[in-house]
């Protein structure tokens, strides 16, 4: 019998980047999704293309060997296909996690502790991701206290960092994707290791391109502090100054500079924090720069800076690393500026947080804001310094 595997989420990234490894790897792959049109769409599809744009050129990928489940309609077929699965994968956003994992806490119960533990990865643009969907997994209203004792026998957990930009889609390309040829996906290899808290037979899945490593921790914040800082303070000042798209901002000598002040801001933490050299981060610097500036990846500046309440959180690209940079006495007025165009991006048609962060700004003081928005406690350092560009911003949106 062939692996298995199954993905929820039938979006961009799940077609484009985690069913493109998934079925080079040698799986079938099972998509689960709740759009009709979409799931339709695959079963009556045999195959799409997967097309990475570099700036040395375009490859295309043909997938096939697939097919899709409507989760809304068939959760006991989903149930069975999950028992006896290799694999599963999500790419449905931090919010949804919640909502697929009923499912998946049944199809692993479900599953004969005969079989290798499936292996759970969760691809979401969030720190322990995998560890928040198990929590949800395990959760009594999921699983039963009783069933939890040899749950490790029938499940393997496992955190991973993805970094691969997809930008909007042709409304016209059908289920094909296009998206950067440049990709990270690096999982945490611990528990694939048989040990006192995995199972005797627990084993790595095989899928190609994955980077497998013990400490995740460097990969997830070099990621989130350069790639996603730096595409968002693109975005950001790109919106501020009407341009269209991220890489037509990238052109903009200011906005450039401004991109490159905070990454550099990050990049003292990143090398102080993770012992991560200072010529390493140096060229992963570049790299990403030219990534963002691919005009082979237009992307809307309106995309990219959507849901700033969430990209402004403590945690976040913004606030997460100039906090820890403010306690170390580091520099980080260019990261405060990005925070400050984030703040600025307000009422954008199609984002519901935009919209959110307007009224958050316009019925509450700057200290309430920056407490509600940001999570920062008024003994931080950095707390003074954000009330501040949250008092300017206010003051603008009066005059």
């Amino acid at each position: 019998m062939g692996k298995k595997a199954i993905h929820f989420g039938s979006g961009n990234i799940g077609r484009g980047f985690v069913a493109c490894f998934l079925h080079e790897s040698g799986y079938e792959v099972v998509f689960a999704d709740v759009v009709d049109k979409l799931v339709d769409a695959l079963n009556s599809t045999p195959s799409y293309n997967v097309i990475e744009r570099g700036v040395e050129g375009t490859v295309t990928k043909k997938i096939t060997n697939y097919r899709a489940i409507n989760s809304k309609y068939n959760e006991a077929e989903l149930v069975d296909e999950i028992a006896t699965a290799d694999v599963v994968t999500c790419s449905v956003g931090p919010n949804i996690l919640k909502f697929i994992a009923p499912v998946i806490a049944k199809g692993v119960d479900k599953r004969s502790n005969d079989l290798k533990p499936l292996a759970v990865i969760a691809c979401e643009n969030m720190i322990g991701a995998t560890d928040a969907l198990a929590d949800h997994i395990k959760h009594p209203k999921n699983t039963p206290e009783h069933r939890l004792d040899d749950h490790h026998e029938r499940a393997a957990y496992a955190n991973s960092a993805i970094d691969r930009i997809v930008p909007a889609q042709d409304p016209n390309a059908g289920l094909d994707v296009t998206l950067e040829k440049f990709y990270e996906w690096v999982v945490e290899e611990t528990p694939f290791k048989p040990s006192e808290n995995t199972a005797s037979n627990v084993e790595r899945p095989t899928i190609e391109g994955i980077k497998w490593v013990d400490n995740l921790q460097p990969f997830i914040e070099r990621k989130l502090f350069t790639v996603n800082t730096s595409h968002a303070t693109a975005a950001y000042f790109g919106y501020n100054r009407q341009k269209q798209t991220v890489d037509d901002a990238m052109r903009d000598k200011d906005i450039r500079k401004q991109v490159t002040a905070a990454i550099d801001e990050t990049g003292k933490l990143i090398i102080e924090k993770h012992g991560i050299s200072a010529e390493e981060q140096d060229a992963y610097k570049k790299k990403i720069i030219d990534r963002i500036s691919n005009p082979h990846l237009a992307d809307a500046v309106e995309r990219v800076g959507r849901a700033p309440l969430r990209k402004l959180g403590r945690k976040e690209r913004f606030i997460g690393p100039a906090a820890e940079l403010a306690e170390l006495g580091y520099e980080t007025s260019a990261l405060l500026a990005a925070a400050e165009m984030a703040f600025r991006f307000q009422n954008v048609d199609g984002d519901d947080e935009s919209k959110e962060l307007a009224k958050i700004m316009a019925e509450n003081s700057a200290e309430e804001v920056v407490a509600k928005v940001t999570g920062l406690q008024k003994s931080e350092k950095l707390y003074p310094k954000v009330v501040e560009i949250v008092q300017k911003v206010q003051a603008d949106s009066q005059d």
